[in-house]
């Protein structure tokens, strides 16, 4: 049996019985790093085989655990924080685990989303959770696009020394959103703040910026729905291009989405 064991995200106090029991009986734990579980693992007094298993070395460990897994041994995976596969390695894992028709569970425990979501003051009715934001400008362009038009709450990760810079691109593109951000959960020094995206950059512009973040969005106060579909479809797709700095290929793309049309029915439209 594979067991996706969710362990603390800071605070180490923060794991469950049942977590502490399994990783106690299990044959080995897969850890992304092994001095940092063993921190946990110590703290608790469990004293059982580690082996490294981050993204690295996903495919070359894979065929080994399976070997395993079919032998009848019970195998833990924890990430550094969190609950595992979410947006950490073994999300591949579990996939060849039913593909090969090997028992998989989940311990349920901390997740740094699911913390930030649970105290945001954000809608949790409806959200959607995006990992890690892209690096590539145009790509971040193309996803606040669609986090811009999804009508709930968005949440994703982000690193202390690219936050400013996303913040101030939000701050271009949707100047009145309303966002969250959520560092150091769980941790001594934990902090949420909240307000406009130029308020924040004011905020950390002039405060310690360390530390494990999440980011949420606020749904949009207006709909977009009837913004664009009082325009033409050339007029949809310059006004994406304008708001967003896309290029005419990406806007007509995200046009035709929106309007669920070919993307060939836009084009047609500039020629």
């Amino acid at each position: 049996m594979l067991y996706l064991v969710a362990t603390p995200i800071g605070n180490l106090a923060d794991i469950t019985f049942r977590a502490i029991e399994t990783l106690k009986n299990c044959d080995y734990i897969l850890c992304e790093d092994t001095r940092h579980s063993l921190i946990l693992l110590q703290h608790y007094q469990i004293q059982k085989p580690l082996k490294s298993y981050h993204k690295f070395n996903e495919a070359s460990t894979a065929e080994s655990i399976l070997h395993d897994l079919r032998e009848g041994k019970n195998i833990c995976l924890i990430s550094d924080a969190g609950t595992p596969a979410i947006s950490d390695p073994g999300a591949d894992l579990v996939k060849l685990c039913i593909e090969n028709e090997l028992p998989v569970t989940a311990i349920p425990g901390p997740c740094a989303a699911i913390q930030a979501i649970s105290c945001s003051g954000l809608p949790t009715d409806r959200f959607q959770f995006l990992g890690f934001l892209p690096k590539k400008e145009e790509e971040l362009k193309r996803c606040l696009f669609n986090i811009f038009n999804y009508p709930g709450t968005t949440l994703c990760y982000e690193s202390p020394h690219r936050l400013i810079d996303v913040l101030e691109l939000i701050h271009k593109i949707e100047p009145d959103s309303h966002l969250v951000v959520a560092r150091e959960l769980t941790k001594k020094f934990e902090e949420i703040v909240r307000g406009s995206a130029s308020f924040l950059i004011e905020y950390w512009k002039n405060h310690p910026l360390k530390g494990e973040i999440v980011l949420l969005f606020s749904p949009t106060t207006h709909s977009k729905e009837e913004q664009w579909t009082q325009l033409t479809p050339q007029e949809h797709v310059k006004w994406i291009e304008e708001t967003y700095g896309l290029t005419r290929k990406d806007a007509i793309k995200l046009a035709a989405e929106q309007r669920n049309v070919p993307k060939r029915q836009i084009y047609n439209e500039f020629i």
